[in-house]
């Protein structure tokens, strides 16, 4: 019988434990090295909040307000969970932005938010005082649980369904075999084995998942929160989050929480001193806390006559991005984690207990996790200087404004492409794309280096329309350096192709192939091209962000077969050159090798007493190859290409190209719930072989319910992702991406609209952003070049 063991007795793994039972595993073990909750769950303020920012967060925090009532019911324990209500409070006009785009998603899943007033507010908690409130998002649905009772609950329900629980066990190491987890050693040299270890230790995860080659961008701080004297004025207090002033403000029987998220959080080691000491408290730290002391205070004056009953200073761990790390390792099988959960733990313990329990017993995902899937991470951001220096914002970030296109200050430079000061000495303005330094844009003037953000237009867009204008006659060089690139080798390389992917791989040498790769519900697990370099071996080209993601998805699905996966992204640099002039340029440059050269193929072309790999192919719908190259070659190509006349152009005029070129972003537009029929990719699809998903797409053929839509929306509202879609008073989809189009001056938006009778160019539209709704309507055909002529020529 297959064994779980789950290392952490806090809200996390206890909710796991239950999760497992409930799904019928037989043999889980919990081992917890000193007492349940000792670690960090017992001090968690216990807010319940079930509206998130994006749908699959909310999905997963809303599971709480299910669950919590109900175990009480199975255990008879009572968990303290309460439905009080609260209140997201904005101090600044951009905020409101932030919170009627999180309202209008909350009620499409079933909440109420509604937008109220400072007097509003007032009215309701009369404590409150609203000067300097532009406005209020009212939530009914937030809550409050006793973090304690409730891990206690969950360990009562586990063990009544034959979970083991051991307090007292200290996990020294991960046991595997090099490929796959195979137990734990304990402190005293015990050694168990195991199918399955989930690591839900959370501050203490990161050491012990390095033991397994795992690394966790994950760091412990002192976070701090003060507990009043009771007052009269506090009771049945709601929740309230003072946004702007980085504070949270909970009752708590007649007394308040007050809490906050710290900018320069101090960083905590776990494994000091102090670090396997049960129940922990630092000491008081009122330099830190003052600022939100003195927020609190302007807030909720009465709290002048109400004295500190306690003052709480514990460890959190944070993690790099300030989202949870869910899922299992993408390096090694059987590994699973659940850690970082950025002071929300007690909260995510049901969802992320629910779908971490789902994938363990299924072997796959239930929902796209992918936004807090570990599969994201990049190795580097576990190094503890980066995350030292994350710390200066990653848990403010909690509550700072989340403004469109943000991007970080602090821990820059994680990865950067070999022509990266190139690319700087043309202007670029960097980003930060999945870890790489990737040019936004290029200025032309020092002020156009930093410009502010905005929630309306935003200030590159004309930089953006001048960078794409380019390529109507002339020529532009695209960073494509990050682009994860893998070698497939081996006598069964076509064959394992053929498998895992939905079109005909055994084609011409030199060809490409745009496809996706399916997992057995049909869903898109990779969206891809892939060139055939010879008869047994293949170059596959995904984005930069699932590289971790790939390579795992890649290994696991060569087992049985004689392949080899190699992962190259870093050996090479590729430069995209797009444009109507791009022949003329490549020939001038590099001589005549341009004019019989089909779209969709790839050949070498000399340069220099070497080779570079040219690949017919455009993201942005021009004229235009891909050139590889290793670096000491790449870095006089650019030069040479610079020196003809082309100019670079940023991320984001390539993503405004490519939204009105029709084309698609996996994590954004597809993903492991959508098919290639739902998203208009059935083009890819060869019937007459048999790979992963043909049955589930066979089923679903010609029986669509939804699908995925090019909208053009009127006028110019900022279009994002998640936005209602209304029709006939009724949502009927969000949208998944959007954005101005750089050549049409379009606003537009891919959606994942419900199919009906009506065909979808006679139905009219209305997109839900920021609290105002806006005309749509679907496109039959993308707006620039429907043809493709521009792009075939």
């Amino acid at each position: 019988m297959s064994r779980t063991i789950i290392i952490g007795g806090g809200a996390i793994g206890l909710s796991l434990a239950y999760h497992l039972a409930r799904r019928g595993a037989r043999d889980v073990l919990l081992l917890e090295r000193n007492q349940l909750t000792s670690g960090t769950s017992w001090h968690a303020a216990g807010i319940v909040g079930p509206l998130r920012a994006t749908p699959n967060m909310t999905r997963l925090a809303m599971y709480a307000g299910e669950l919590f009532p109900r175990l009480e019911a199975e255990t008879g324990l009572s968990t303290g969970f309460r439905r009080t209500g609260g209140y997201w409070l904005a101090r600044a006009p951009e905020r409101m932005d932030e919170l009627h785009r999180i309202a209008a998603l909350g009620r499409h899943f079933g909440l109420s938010p509604r937008m109220v007033s400072g007097a509003d507010l007032a009215r309701a908690v009369p404590s409150v005082d609203p000067a300097g409130l532009v406005g209020v998002m009212e939530v009914a649905e937030d809550a409050s649980v006793n973090p304690v009772d409730l891990c206690m609950a969950y360990a009562r329900a586990a063990k009544s369904a034959g979970v083991e629980i051991r307090e007292g066990a200290g996990v020294e190491r991960l046991l595997s075999d090099g490929a796959r987890i195979t137990g734990v050693r304990l402190s005293d040299g015990t050694e168990i084995g195991a199918d399955s270890v989930a690591l839900c230790a959370g501050a203490w995860s990161k050491r012990l998942a390095a033991t397994a080659g795992l690394a966790l961008p994950l760091q412990a701080v002192e976070h701090m929160y003060v507990v009043t004297e009771p007052h009269t004025a506090f009771a049945g207090f709601p929740v309230l989050r003072d946004l702007d002033r980085g504070i949270y403000i909970k009752g708590d029987t007649g007394k308040l929480v007050i809490g906050g998220f710290e900018p320069d959080a101090k960083c905590w080691d776990p494994h000091g001193p102090e670090g396997n000491r049960p129940f922990l408290e630092m000491a008081e730290d009122w330099d830190q806390f003052t600022p939100f002391m003195e927020a609190a205070l302007n807030l909720v004056p009465t709290l002048e006559a109400v004295g500190i009953q306690h003052f709480m200073n514990g460890p959190e761990s944070f993690t790099a991005d300030t989202k949870p790390l869910v899922g299992q390792a993408p390096g090694m099988d059987g590994l699973f984690v659940a850690a970082g959960m950025n002071s929300v733990g007690v909260m995510s313990s049901a969802g992320v207990g629910r779908v971490l329990a789902d994938w363990i017993v299924e072997g796959t995902p239930p929902m796209d996790l992918w936004e807090v899937d570990i599969a994201r991470c990049d190795p580097r951001a576990a190094g503890e200087a980066h995350m030292a220096e994350r710390m200066r914002e990653a848990v403010s970030d909690q509550f700072a404004l989340h403004w469109p296109f943000k991007q970080p200050k602090a821990g820059r430079g994680l990865r950067m492409s070999a022509l990266h000061d190139r690319w700087a000495a043309r202007g670029a303005v960097f980003g930060q794309t999945a870890g790489w330094e990737r040019g936004l844009w290029y200025a032309e003037q020092d002020a156009e280096q930093r410009l502010p953000y905005s929630i309306g237009a935003q200030p590159w867009e004309r930089i953006v329309w001048r960078e794409a204008a380019r390529m109507e006659t002339g020529t532009v060089l695209l960073d494509l350096s990050p682009f994860s690139k893998f070698h497939v080798h081996g006598a069964d390389a076509l064959a394992f192709l053929d498998r895992i992917a939905c079109s005909r791989m055994d084609v011409a040498e030199g060809r490409v192939v745009y496809t996706q790769l399916l997992n057995d519900r049909g869903g898109i697990e990779a969206d891809v091209t892939v060139t055939r370099l010879s008869a047994d071996r293949f170059r596959l080209v995904s984005g930069a962000a699932t590289r971790w993601r790939d390579g795992a998805l890649l290994r696991r699905a060569a087992a049985g077969f004689d392949v080899t996966v190699t992962d190259v992204t870093e050996e090479s640099c590729v430069i995209g050159v797009m444009g109507g002039g791009a022949r003329d340029l490549l020939t001038a440059a590099l001589g005549d090798h341009w004019q019989d050269f089909p779209f969709a193929t790839a050949r070498t072309i000399p340069i220099a007493r070497k080779d570079l790999r040219a690949t017919r192919i455009s993201f942005v719908g021009e004229l235009g190859w891909e050139l590889t190259a290793t670096p000491d070659v790449a870095g006089p190509l650019f030069d040479l290409l610079i020196a003809a006349g082309a100019r670079p152009m940023g991320h984001y005029a390539v993503d405004a190209c490519r939204l009105e070129k029709g084309f698609v972003h996996w994590g954004h537009d597809v993903g492991p719930d959508i098919t290639p029929l739902e998203a208009g990719l059935g083009f890819c699809i060869n019937w007459s072989k048999d790979f992963v998903g043909k049955a589930a797409l066979e089923a679903q053929r010609g029986r669509l319910a939804r699908k995925l839509t090019l909208l053009e929306v009127e006028g110019a509202p900022l279009v994002l992702h998640d936005e209602p879609v209304w029709e006939n008073g009724q949502v009927v989809g969000l949208t998944t991406s959007g954005g101005r189009g750089a050549r049409t001056g379009l606003t537009l938006a891919f959606a994942l609209l419900d199919l009906a009778e009506t065909p979808l160019a006679e139905r009219r539209f209305d997109i839900e952003i920021a609290g105002t709704r806006h005309p749509a309507k679907a496109l039959a055909r993308p707006p620039y070049d429907p043809k493709g002529e521009r792009m075939r020529a």
